[in-house]
């Protein structure tokens, strides 16, 4: 047999597997795509069964140099990208590269695939090698066409409509409309006053909790008190009614199981690590992708740690599941494995691309022993795949679970809820995190031994207040959550609609969640005023079902190309022709415009939407969009009567990028301005330049930081407040005080290297 070249995505895949072929294989990288559709119009030809114009990436001429050269010298040519339909198209596009060169006569073409880093795995893959699937490369192009159009024909329809320069996207236009809508949701929601009231009673030096559930034989719900003085005036009944105990009318034992969640998927990876290790998606991509590719853990070279990380399926190979089994009898006991091996349902229909769950390529590779191996970040996502792949083959949790009725004098009860933990099962590996959730009255309470019949004192009654939250906003793992709810999307693109909308600034992270920026709701409702049809939940997920039935052999491509097509263009031509601008960035409000008395609308600006009047530009009256005319003037008051001191014209309060400043009425003219509101001095000396001091300052987003006074001739900056102390560890000039949950207000040293802090509670204050 003569040499082969074999080619991969990435250099780090390049060289795991060079390790375990020999001298008879070279290894190249195409470092990704290597051809893609031209950057102009017209490259999906709609006119001629949508034949698609590709040209080779400028990137990627040095790796294909690369590989021509060193294919002149081999006899046979292995494709070995990623085993997705993505992976396929790479793989296709670089033999399609080749032929146009009249590289490939008298070469022997294979495709192989492998599902992790492993030497088993390499050499299988190698031995049984396949044509390349033109289904899987078919679906692929149907999904860069369909982007394609969508972004070449909205895209230039919103700079006209809407504002120069924006795009949308067929995936992430309904991601987009999920946030704004959540965030709409959160404005229109009236948050609701209620009062819960339950006892604190003592049994065998047992402190515990019942809340208080049927008074005056009526049952208690959310909102049976809602305010202060119904509240008290229950307690009061209760205390009297019950004179300082309660008996137990009922206790009611039950077991119930619960069974370990599935391995991981894509999303639900990116979601678990989102919780637990507070990793964006696509930093969890990325760190898997290393694990994947191949980390030196001491057996001689590096070897992948994982199995492939682009994956819907939930299922484990046998081998897999047999080696997990024997790990679980002798690492926790044979009585924590199930008498069968459990089984998990693949939700996808698309068995092509997910032929197996996420899990580590070898379960005896235990985390604390490739610890000292990996990076910190690289430990933490190993040991989460590992943790939840042995779990998903133990036995279920059995949880013992009581409720008690309490009542007195009156007839009005109490019920006391709790659990423990009879069998532990797969929770003494991993339990799976949850997104915004609040705990039950039972969640890890215990009880004490209770008997019917059994009077029991009560130590207090309370009665708490409480108010309705909304919706919380979606976090990353969350909205990842309801895109796959909703069939949106797909393994290998969740983390690019993501990074899409963020990128085009439609939305921004505030505290980890997301917030629908001025432009992105004015581009959400450009869209689903007109657009409804493309940017519907159920439309876009039956759209990547066609995608699917195409990667399956199902469909073929060009009727989907053209059943969306038609309709499409007409709709964009449509559109263009009878809607105009302002109909999108205005929108006419009830209320009159304090200067001439026409009518005000809210209006998307440069820096974002804001109220102007509709006799602009006779008119110039505007202000923020967050502000009622009375904020508004009462601002201006606050510099009536001040000249500017550089030209004595009056100075007016402005808006800008960042915020409200007061500047000149003579602008252009004169360009005098200063802050609306003046910074505070903490007094501490700037660490850095030694000359200023650290002023406490706003971003434009409104968060508090602490920079030097002589910014931007010195541009230090830190986000706690200064304290005018030098650091005992390092001697750096200032500390700060830092207030976190966990560990409360501590003095730390603001240079990261160093790591000094102590607790400064008092202090702090």
């Amino acid at each position: 047999m003569g040499r082969s070249l074999l080619i991969v995505e990435s250099p780090a895949k390049a060289k795991t597997i060079k390790k375990y072929l020999g001298k008879d294989f070279e290894v190249l990288a195409s470092y990704g795509h290597v051809r893609d559709l031209l950057p102009k119009e017209g490259a999906v030809d709609v006119g001629n069964n949508f034949t698609m114009r590709y040209q080779a990436l400028e990137k990627s001429t040095k790796n294909v140099d690369a590989i021509i050269k060193t294919l002149k010298k081999c006899d046979a040519l292995i494709l070995a990208t990623d085993p997705d339909r993505e992976g396929e198209a790479i793989s296709w596009h670089l033999c399609e590269l080749l032929k146009e060169r009249n590289l490939l006569k008298e070469k022997a073409v294979a495709r192989v695939v492998f599902h992790e880093m492993t030497k088993h795995a390499i050499l299988e893959g190698v031995n049984n090698p396949r044509d390349l699937s033109m289904d899987l490369v078919n679906a692929q192009q149907a999904r860069r066409a369909l982007d394609y159009l969508v972004g070449f024909n909205l895209s230039p329809l919103l700079w006209k409509k809407v504002r120069h320069g924006l795009s949308a996207g067929r995936v992430q236009s309904p991601a987009l409309r999920l946030i704004v809508e959540r965030e709409e949701e959160i404005e229109k929601f009236e948050s609701r006053e209620y009062w819960s009231i339950d006892a604190d009673l003592e049994s065998e030096s047992l402190m515990f909790k019942a809340r208080l559930a049927e008074y005056q034989a009526e049952k208690v719900e959310q909102f049976s008190f809602v305010n202060e003085a119904q509240a008290m005036a229950v307690k009061a009944t209760l205390e009297q009614a019950a004179s300082g105990q309660l008996t137990v009318t009922k206790v009611e034992k039950k077991q119930r199981k619960r069974n370990p969640a599935p391995p991981f998927i894509t999303s639900t990876l990116q979601q678990e690590a989102a919780r637990k290790c507070g990793f964006t998606a696509q930093r969890t991509m990325r760190i898997a992708q290393q694990l994947y590719e191949g980390i030196d853990i001491g057996n001689d070279g590096a070897e992948g740690l994982i199995s492939y990380m682009r994956t819907d399926s939930v299922s484990l190979a046998d081998e897999a599941v047999a080696d997990i089994r024997q790990l679980i009898a002798a690492r926790y006991g044979a009585d924590n494995v199930p008498d069968e091996p459990r089984k998990f349902k693949t939700k996808s229909k698309n068995a092509q691309e997910a032929h197996e769950a996420i899990r580590p390529t070898s379960v005896h590779n235990l985390p604390e022993k490739v610890k000292a191996y990996l990076t910190d970040e690289q430990y933490k996502l190993y040991n989460l795949i590992w943790k939840r792949a042995v779990a998903c083959q133990m036995i279920h949790a059995t949880i013992d679970t009581v409720s008690a009725d309490l009542t007195d004098n009156e007839s009005n009860r109490f019920r006391a809820n709790g659990s423990t933990v009879a069998t532990p099962g797969f929770i003494a590996v991993y339990q799976e995190g949850v997104d915004d959730a609040k705990r039950s009255d039972s969640d890890e309470k215990m009880l004490p031994q209770l008997a019917e019949g059994e009077v029991v004192p009560l130590k207090r009654i309370n009665a708490d207040q409480h108010f309705t939250e909304p919706p919380p906003r979606y976090s990353e793992a969350t909205l990842i959550k309801a895109l796959e709810e909703y069939g949106i999307g797909r393994p290998s693109t969740y983390t690019s609609i993501i990074s899409a909308i963020q990128s085009r600034e439609y939305a921004e992270l505030d505290n980890k969640r997301f917030m629908p920026t001025d432009v992105g709701r004015i581009v959400n409702k450009f869209l689903t005023k007109y657009f409804p049809q493309y940017v519907d939940y159920s439309f876009t997920a039956n759209l990547e079902d066609e995608l699917d039935a195409i990667s399956r052999g199902e469909e073929d491509w060009v009727p989907l190309l053209s059943g969306f097509w038609q309709p499409f263009k007409s709709l964009v031509d449509e559109i263009e022709e009878t809607v105009q601008r302002k109909d999108v960035t205005h929108e006419e409000i009830d209320e009159k415009c304090p200067k001439c008395s026409s009518k005000l609308s809210i209006r998307l600006g440069r820096r974002g939407r804001f109220i102007g009047c509709t006799a602009y530009p006779e008119c110039d009256y505007t202000r923020n969009a967050s502000e009622s005319a009375e904020q508004a003037q009462a601002q201006s008051d606050e510099v009536a009567g001040r000249k500017c001191p550089l030209c004595d014209s009056d100075l007016l309060v402005r808006h800008g990028r960042y915020g409200k400043f007061i500047g000149c009425s003579s602008y252009p003219d004169c360009r005098y301005i200063e802050p609306l509101e003046k910074p505070v001095n903490t007094e501490v000396t700037c660490p850095t330049c030694k000359k200023g001091t650290m002023l406490q300052r706003r971003s434009r987003r409104g968060k508090e930081f602490f920079s030097c006074s002589k910014y931007p001739t010195c541009k230090y900056a830190v986000w706690d407040k200064p304290i005018n102390q030098s650091c005992p560890a390092c001697h750096w000039p200032m500390l700060t005080f830092k207030t976190t949950k966990k560990r409360g207000t501590e003095k730390i040293c603001p240079q990261k290297e160093c790591g000094y802090r102590t607790a400064a509670e008092a202090e702090a204050k």
